[in-house]
């Protein structure tokens, strides 16, 4: 057997390597997949032992079809929660809500845990446009370092005022890795900021991803590039 042989042969993949790629080339497909629905399936489960407890039994069907229904709970707090929208829309259901808030006010502690819920609430669930306009680029913490942020409004009143600064100032949402919910909030010029083509949620993929998912920059309805690979 010649020299060229051998060496052909110590760079022929294995047998073992090509299933061990296989195998986890499946294990990257099936994750996702596994992991979502387990936490689907635990999420309804934990919404159902909190709402049912509160449905008399007679109404419950599993009385009658003798099969318990996971879910129901979760349907059942759609439609509730739907209802006391609709009712607090209404002038009776704003009186009665601005009774009970200021209720709420007179209670010290009660008082600041209720307004901090009440301000997380409708920052994660309003349906207004006050969502992030744009991702960008911003150095921090010092020159010649770069760091993914977030564009939220212009600054107004007295930082704008007070910010000894020509350009337009920007509020800016700087993220931490790899937990996108807290960071730093940030005053910058605009002329310091470098906005970026990807989406906010391709961005907020990067930061979570400590750099590891890439946004495909060339056809954005491809599967996002993953590194390290």
């Amino acid at each position: 057997m010649t020299d060229d042989n051998k060496e052909d042969r110590r760079h022929r993949p294995s047998r073992f390597a090509g299933l061990r790629a296989s195998f986890l080339t499946g294990l990257v497909v099936i994750a996702p997949i596994f992991l979502t629905a387990w936490l689907i399936w635990n999420l309804v489960g934990w919404i159902d032992s909190w709402v049912l407890p509160f449905v008399p039994a007679e109404l419950m069907p599993e009385q009658y079809i003798g099969i318990n229904l996971r879910g129901l709970g979760v349907i059942i707090f759609l439609i509730f929660t739907a209802i006391v929208g609709w009712m607090a829309k209404g002038l009776f259901g704003r009186s009665l809500l601005g009774m009970g808030e200021r209720i709420v006010d007179r209670m010290p502690v009660v008082r600041s845990i209720y307004n901090g819920l009440k301000q997380i609430a409708e920052t994660v669930f309003s349906q207004a446009d006050n969502t992030f306009k744009k991702a960008c680029l911003i150095e921090y913490p010092r020159k010649g370092l770069w760091a993914i942020a977030f564009i939220s409004t212009s600054a107004k009143g007295e930082i704008k005022k007070d910010i000894p600064e020509d350009d337009d100032i920007m509020s800016v949402f700087l993220p931490t890795t790899p937990n996108p919910t807290s960071g730093f909030l940030l005053f910058v010029p605009r002329k310091d900021i470098v906005e970026l083509e990807m989406t906010v949620e391709d961005a907020a993929k990067l930061v979570i991803s400590a750099g590891l998912v890439y946004p495909n920059s060339k056809d954005p309805s491809q599967p996002p590039e993953i590194t390290g690979k």
